[in-house]
């Protein structure tokens, strides 16, 4: 096998390619969410969704027959390369969860050929330092990744991630935070073609005056459908950039 950190970049540049390639124009699918709180409260938010990918403009309606509104995906698009930059913003509690994604268009990364002069190794990626798993075999890749002095506090680093080879894409990516306890667990799977999120989890604490208390928001997608035209008339205008 080769070295942990070309096949992570390897890996990176294969979903790169395949995101910006075969992106869906619309999305049609099912949400629930469950919420619950440290305090020992729990909630369920459920909700179908139509949204046109390219601005992750969405109409939503509460289930089973609840308020619609319109906005971003929720919670998230399910239609999400994590390996690019993005930035998003959070807040949840048991009565709503709110976060706001900005997408970045992926990059590839630039790999190196072989040299047959070179007498020394040195790390391809500075600023995360990726391992195989002992269960990591040629069949089924699988990357624990923790961060170098590189990042500083805030930065995500992809700390667990999984693939099938060969070809494959991540079935699983788990995004961690330098100095924040805050995790986001992404589940992937290849539907009629597309790479989409099935499940998501989403860790974090909160502050709300004196009050200190984490919230975990549980998701889990199904139901999809990637129609060619707008599958609501609200979603037929040109995407906003």
């Amino acid at each position: 096998m080769v070295s942990a950190d070309v096949a992570l970049a390897n890996l990176m540049n294969r979903t790169a390619t395949a995101y910006v390639q075969n992106a869906p124009a619309f999305i049609v699918y099912r949400e629930r969410t469950h919420v619950t709180a440290s305090m020992g409260r729990s909630q369920d938010i459920d909700r179908s969704v139509k949204v046109r990918q390219a601005d992750n403009y969405a109409v939503m309606q509460d289930l089973p027959n609840g308020a619609e509104r319109t906005g971003q995906a929720f919670p998230i698009i399910p239609y999400f390369d994590p390996f690019s930059n993005f930035n998003y913003s959070w807040f949840a509690n048991l009565k709503r969860v709110d976060i706001t994604l900005n997408r970045a268009a992926p990059s590839l990364w630039p790999l190196p050929g072989n040299d047959a002069g070179v007498d020394v190794v040195v790390p391809y990626i500075s600023f995360w330092a990726p391992s195989y798993v002992a269960d990591s075999a040629p069949a089924r890749l699988h990357f624990r990744v923790l961060p170098t002095p590189a990042l500083t506090s805030g930065q995500f680093f992809p700390y667990d991630v999984a693939a099938v080879l060969p070809g494959g894409l991540p079935s699983h990516i788990e995004l961690r935070f330098v100095g924040d306890p805050t995790s986001i667990t992404l589940d992937y799977q290849s539907i009629a073609g597309y790479w989409v999120i099935t499940h998501a989890r989403y860790s974090a604490p909160q502050h709300v005056g004196p009050f200190n208390f984490s919230v975990v928001s549980d998701t889990t997608y199904d139901q999809f459908q990637f129609p060619a035209t707008a599958p609501d008339p609200r979603l037929a205008d040109v995407p906003h950039p």
